[in-house]
Formats: C-alpha cells, structure tokens, sequence
C-alpha cells in the first residue's frame, strides 16, 4: 500500500521547496509519494520567536488541510519542531517533528551525540527541546555555525564546509558517538554535498530531514493497518463537549477568514 507524506516547509515562502524535494525524495520508500510544500499567509522567517507564533496559526490549518486531503502523515519541517503538539491534537494521522525523530532514532546510530545548529538563539530553544523530550543524559554539547536559513539556500556548498568543519571539531570536543544537525536546512546543505560526491565524516551525522520522513513512513504504513493510534487521555486530548468542540471551531473559522488579509501582509 502506497502512503502520501506531507512535508511542510514552515515557512512563508518557496524559497526552501525544491532543496528539501532535491535532497529528501531520493530516500523516500519507492511506495512513497512525498509532496513538499510552504505555507501561506505568514512571515518567511522565524528565527526569532515572535513570528514564530503566526508561522505556527498557519501550519495548524495547513496540518488540518492534509488530512482533509488524504495525506497519511505530516512532517513539521523544521528542527524547532513547530506547531507538533498542537497538531497532533487536531488530527489523527502522525505529525512528526524532525528533531523529535532524530533523538529518537540516535540510538541505532551511537549512544550518544552533540548537537551543531544554526545559531546561538536557536540552539537556546534546542537545549530547552532535549530537556522536553527527555534527552539530557545523551546530548554531550552544542555547537553552532552561524548560519541564518535565508543566506544557506543561496549558498549550500558553504555551508557543507562549516558542517564538515564544525562537526569535527563537536566530536573532538565533547567525545560524542555522532552528531545531529539541528537544522532542516542545514541537513539538506550537507546532504546535497554528498550527494554530489563529498566524502561522508569518519562518524554518523543524522539528517534530521531523513529520521522525520523515516518516521513518517513507519508510523503512516501503521496509521494505515490500524497499529498507531493517538492518546486523547492527556496531552492530546480533544474536546469532548459542545462548548469546547465550538471554541475550536471558531478558533479554525477565525483564522481562516483572517487568511486574506495575513497573505497580503505577508
């Protein structure tokens, strides 16, 4: 059985599109249909937290829209995890964040890793991640290479070389088994570059953009057979009488009348 994956670039822009599909769909299961897609109607940028919040209003209704559309799983595609809690409140299918992926999948790779991300305020909140995702005890350092995504895309061959350089230099340091790149972009940076024939490092660097689409693919070919099933005893529960069940309506028909507006700002 074939499955659809939905990679949603969290972002206002198409400036990311075609180096996620260049980098990602080579690895896709050959039953997999991958569709990379943005958003619409919010900021380009969340590097900074604030417009992080509207970024996170579009890609609820743009998770809500994939499942309408038949989409077996949701990738979340940046290493911020954006909007995943949330969403898997809102839908049944799984919604998988890359970083989550990759912390869960280190195991297979090393015991333990360092993380080397973008730049210092995104490796604060990567910090703040590992504590939630209960992964303290396996994250050795982070180390940044002072990229912003918006300059990366217009030039990957550089920063490939960072993530050779810097990677070493996170191993040598902390004493990791492997490193996790936090970051969709930089990820896909380094991956073209091998793709391209760039040697691989002398140890496992996790792709994050590769652990989200092999989640994606497991947990949607269970989704399918009836073996995944999200909680809604807790954290993911969903209303469960008339007033909440309206709220969350109003909440969707709010924003969605508000969608013409965000796009011309935006």
């Amino acid at each position: 059985m074939s499955r659809r994956i939905n990679f949603i670039n969290p972002f206002g822009t198409t400036a990311y599109d075609e180096l996620i599909q260049e980098t990602l769909a080579h690895y896709a299961m050959p039953d997999t249909v991958l569709e990379v897609t943005h958003l619409e109607g919010c900021p380009a940028d969340m590097d900074y937290f604030y417009p992080k919040h509207i970024v996170e209003a579009a890609l609820f209704e743009a998770v809500k829209k994939a499942e309408e559309d038949g989409f077996d799983a949701v990738i979340s595609g940046c290493c911020y995890d954006p909007g995943v809690m949330v969403s898997r409140e809102l839908v049944d299918i799984p919604v998988i964040g890359p970083f989550e992926a990759s912390l869960n999948m280190l195991s297979f790779y090393g015991r333990t890793a360092v993380i080397v991300a973008d730049h210092v305020k995104a490796g604060a909140q990567m910090k703040d991640n590992v504590k939630l995702y209960g992964a303290s005890d396996r994250i050795l350092g982070l180390d940044v290479i002072d990229w912003y995504v918006k300059d990366m895309v217009l030039d990957t061959a550089s920063v490939a070389c960072d993530v050779v350089e810097q990677t070493a230099k996170s191993i040598a340091r902390t004493g990791a088994e492997a490193v996790i790149l936090n970051c969709t972009i930089i990820a896909a940076s380094y991956q073209k570059y091998l793709m391209d024939g760039g040697e691989p490092a002398p140890f496992p660097i996790l792709n994050p953009n590769l652990m989200a689409l092999s989640m994606a693919e497991t947990l949607a070919n269970l989704h399918q057979k009836g073996g995944y099933r999200v909680s809604r005893l807790g954290y993911y529960g969903q209303p469960k009488d008339a007033h909440f069940e309206t709220v969350t309506r109003q909440t969707r028909r709010a924003w969605q009348a508000a969608k013409g507006a965000l796009q011309e700002s935006f």
